[in-house]
C-alpha cells in the first residue's frame, strides 16, 4: 500500500481483484490505515494516529499539530494528503491525526451545533490532555488545522480552545455554522488555503452536491475578512501574486499579532496544495505550485499562543 491507495481509490482497486487476492489486499489495506492509539471520550472509544519524529527530545517543549481529515474519510488518509509527517520530520515537531465517529454513516466531524459537536470538541482537549501526559508538548504551540470537514472543525476549536489553540490552518474548508456562532472573540491567527475551481465547498460560496439541502457554503473572500474583523485586523489586506496560479490575501496589523492568510489557487480543487494524490476525477485538479503543509508550519512556528 505504499502508493497510498485511499478514499474511492482503494475502494475500486478492492473491486477489481481476484477473489483470494482481496483478503491479502485488504489485510495490507486495514494495516496502513490503522490508527495507533485510543482512549474513551464521553463514553466512546475515539481513536488517532500519531507521528513522533525521530528527533524528539524529551526533555524540549515539542510542538504538537493537530490535522483534522475531510468527511467520510479517517486519519491515516489525512496523513496521506496532508503529507505532515514530512513536515514534521524535517521540522521537529509532532503530529497527530484523529478520527471522527462514524456511527451508521460516514465519519464526520460535528460541525453544526449540537451536543454532538461538544462532544468532538472535548475529543480534541482530552487527545491534548493525553498527549501531554506522555509527551513533553510545548502549551504554546498546539495548532489545528483541517481538510473540508476538518477546515470546519478547526474553526470550532478556534471558537471553544481558544486558550490552547494558538493558531489554525483551513484547506478547501466546509463552513456550516455562522459567524455569530463564534462568541469567542479572542484573535486567532489563521491561514486559509482555497481553490477557485472547487466544486464541493465552492470558492465563490453557494450550495453544492456536499449539502444539498443546506442554505449555501459562504464565500471565502467575506469569510476570511470576517476572520479579520474578528482579530481586528487593518481593513484593508495586502494582495500577492505568489505563483502563476496562487495570489495571497494579507491581514496585518492585527490584536495580538493574529494575523489572518488567505492563499487562492486559480484552478484548484476540493485538494490540499502540494499534498499526496488525489482522485482528480473526483476532487479537481491539484497545484504543486506551493506547499500548503510547509507554509502552514511557518504560519504556526511564527504564532504562538498569546495569553492575556
Amino acid at each position: 500500500m505504499k502508493d497510498r491507495r485511499f478514499v474511492l481509490g482503494a475502494a475500486l482497486a478492492l473491486i477489481g481483484l481476484p477473489v483470494v487476492i482481496v483478503p491479502i489486499e485488504a489485510v495490507a489495506f486495514y494495516s496502513a490505515n490503522a490508527d495507533n492509539g485510543s482512549f474513551v471520550s464521553s463514553g466512546v472509544k475515539r481513536e488517532y494516529l500519531l507521528h513522533v519524529p525521530k528527533s524528539y527530545d524529551g526533555t524540549r517543549p515539542t510542538p504538537l499539530v493537530i490535522s483534522l481529515h475531510g468527511g467520510g474519510l479517517w486519519g491515516a488518509v489525512q496523513k496521506d494528503m496532508s503529507l505532515f509527517n514530512t513536515t514534521a520530520d524535517r521540522e521537529g515537531f509532532i503530529v497527530v491525526y484523529p478520527s471522527a465517529i462514524g456511527g451508521r454513516g460516514v465519519r464526520a466531524w460535528h460541525t453544526e451545533d449540537t451536543p454532538s459537536l461538544k462532544r468532538d470538541v472535548r475529543f480534541i482537549s482530552e487527545l491534548i490532555d493525553t498527549l501531554e501526559t506522555h509527551y513533553n508538548i510545548d502549551p504554546a504551540r498546539i495548532y489545528a488545522n483541517g481538510l473540508s470537514n476538518g477546515g470546519g472543525m478547526s474553526f470550532v476549536l478556534s471558537c471553544t480552545l481558544s486558550d490552547r489553540i494558538a493558531a489554525v490552518g483551513l484547506v478547501a474548508s466546509a463552513q456550516f455554522l455562522p459567524w455569530k456562532w463564534c462568541t469567542d472573540r479572542r484573535p486567532v491567527p489563521m491561514i486559509d488555503f482555497h481553490g477557485t475551481s472547487d466544486q464541493a465547498v465552492p470558492y465563490r460560496g453557494g450550495t453544492s452536491w456536499v449539502a444539498p439541502r443546506y442554505k449555501g457554503f459562504p464565500s471565502q473572500l467575506i469569510w476570511v475578512a470576517n476572520w479579520a474583523q474578528r482579530n481586528r485586523c487593518a481593513p484593508t489586506p495586502r494582495d500577492t501574486v505568489i505563483a502563476e496560479d496562487v495570489t495571497l490575501r494579507v491581514y496585518v496589523s492585527c490584536a495580538n499579532n493574529a494575523d489572518v492568510q488567505l492563499y487562492t489557487v486559480l484552478g484548484g480543487g476540493h485538494t490540499w496544495p502540494g499534498g499526496g494524490r488525489h482522485p482528480k476525477w473526483f476532487v479537481g485538479r491539484t497545484s504543486h505550485s506551493i506547499d500548503a503543509s510547509g507554509l502552514m508550519w511557518t504560519f504556526f512556528r511564527d504564532h504562538p499562543l498569546v495569553r492575556k
